[in-house]
């Protein structure tokens, strides 16, 4: 970890604008925060007294858990709000929703969004910390954090291994978390999927962009394998469900093009036979779980930095 190496904001919104040393600090500090886990009572005081509200205005399982128990894990105390039942199906606006959650003593905020950049106006608009939980086809800031932790576990440094991403680019918070903190960390990223899912001028990025699984694999050391939104399916955003399998579904036929240690990795959740066949799913080369796992681990390095547990 280096010297004096401090987050420069109050918020977390996205890995865009992170430096790589301020990737790494959080990435060293969820290390410890994984032995933390690993003890008979995984439980710490380092934020005893703060208070974390946890704003999901979409469906989640994994990363509104996992922030919920690294906060736990921290001694912090949650408050989880169900928008669907909210002052927000009234008609109050994100704006007055947070400044009234805030002036109840809220520390900070995690918040998912449909809209990209929501999270930055709340972040304007409050005094309080903002974690992004995924806005829109934005960022998802935590998930590209676990992902590069997970992989830096596997791997070691990151600095010219390569990483391909495959599926839904053009739509997908992940890939671009994952893409900005990456290329930040020396890494080399191919992004694959169908020419309809693939964003215009993504190479500006730092990225290769290739519509050939099959010929990208072969020297992965990593496959990320991004969500197909089945909606998109129905707007002819490809042909078909079956089409979209023979060219970019992971099947344990097309690895063993790729190389003997190739790492698996999904954000989930997984459309089993779609992207992943339930073989590859629950084989070896997967690290799934692990994600998970990390997950925790990088969330709680996450709000030990923001809410004192750095010097500034």
């Amino acid at each position: 970890m280096a010297k004096n190496v401090t987050l420069s904001n109050k918020s977390l919104l996205g890995l865009r604008t992170l430096s790589a040393e301020e990737i790494n600090l959080i990435l060293d500090t969820a290390t410890g925060m994984a032995e933390v886990m690993k003890r008979p009572i995984p439980r710490v005081p380092a934020l005893n007294g703060k208070s974390i509200a946890l704003l999901f205005y979409e469906p989640s399982t994994r990363t509104r858990t996992s922030f919920e128990m690294a906060a736990k894990m921290l001694s912090a105390s949650t408050t989880s709000m169900a928008m669907s039942t909210s002052s927000a199906v009234k008609g109050e606006t994100l704006i007055d929703t947070v400044k009234n959650i805030e002036v109840m003593g809220i520390d900070a905020i995690v918040i998912r969004h449909s809209a990209s950049g929501a999270p930055a106006l709340v972040d304007e608009n409050v005094k309080a910390s903002v974690i992004n939980a995924g806005d829109g086809a934005n960022e998802h800031p935590s998930q590209g954090l676990l992902d590069i932790y997970t992989m830096r576990e596997k791997k070691g440094s990151l600095k010219g291994k390569k990483v391909v991403i495959v599926g839904d680019i053009a739509h997908s918070r992940v890939a671009r978390s994952n893409i900005w903190g990456l290329t930040k960390l020396g890494a080399k990223v191919s992004v694959v999927a169908p020419p309809t899912l693939m964003p215009a001028e993504i190479e500006k990025m730092g990225v290769k962009a290739s519509y050939d699984l099959d010929e990208e694999i072969r020297d992965a050391d990593f496959i990320n394998v991004l969500r197909i939104q089945l909606e998109r399916q129905q707007k002819g955003l490809f042909p078909s469900i079956e089409e979209y399998i023979k060219f970019f579904g992971i099947t344990a036929e097309r690895l063993k093009k790729a190389k003997s240690d190739v790492v698996i990795m999904h954000p989930g959740p997984i459309n089993r036979g779609v992207e992943l066949s339930s073989e590859v799913a629950d084989g070896p080369f997967n690290v799934i779980l692990d994600q998970v796992a990390n997950g925790v681990a990088v969330r709680m390095a996450i709000f030990y930095l923001l809410l004192g547990g750095q010097k500034k």
